[in-house]
């Protein structure tokens, strides 16, 4: 299955992109996609400090992914 993952901030600088298009076998929750993407990119967050969003919307960690869905990992962000 394939799905798109999305990078903004620091996330996207170190992944040297702002999007890509990932294959899986089967069914990952996002906290194994996380780690699998962290073991290619070497990101400096860890999960702990991110947000994910899954088609437009914030999820657990928990959730398992599907066949075409869109996934976003956010840092955090500060305001003023």
């Amino acid at each position: 299955m394939t799905i798109s993952i999305l990078y903004f901030a620091s996330l996207a600088d170190e992944a040297k992109c702002h999007e890509e298009k990932v294959t899986v076998q089967k069914s990952i929750s996002l906290h194994a996609l996380y780690a699998n993407l962290n073991q290619k990119h070497c990101f400096s967050k860890p999960q702990s400090q991110l947000r994910v969003a899954v088609n437009d919307y914030f999820v657990d960690w928990d959730q398992e992914v599907c066949d075409g869905d869109n996934v976003v990992f956010m840092t955090p962000v500060a305001g003023g």
